[in-house]
């Protein structure tokens, strides 16, 4: 099975959208309210094409995000399902 990826805080405020358009499965999202973007955990099919397409380092395998940012594995799959707690989350987690 193909390693799912995070996008975790070195994106706030960044959000530079390269890994948007180099995605193949259209999986990375982002609005105008949110300050990162996040991946679908269920439409990622870990091709690794976001990886180098990021200039800031924020993506990572869900595997290998670093514990201090483990919060935005679960952020960056409810986005999908409730933007607005996601972005409540995200809050949370940057105000750390």
């Amino acid at each position: 099975m193909p390693s799912v990826y995070v996008i975790t805080e070195a994106c706030a405020d960044v959000k530079d959208r390269s890994c948007v358009s180099v995605c193949p499965v259209d999986c990375i999202h982002t609005e105008d309210l949110d300050r990162i973007c996040y991946i679908d955990p269920s439409a990622c099919v870990g091709c690794d094409l976001c990886l180098p397409a990021c200039p800031v380092g924020a993506i990572f395998t869900e595997a290998s995000v670093p514990r201090s940012s483990s919060g935005f594995v679960a952020a960056n799959a409810l986005w999908f399902t409730d933007p607005a707690a996601a972005r409540s989350d995200v809050e949370g987690l940057l105000a750390r």
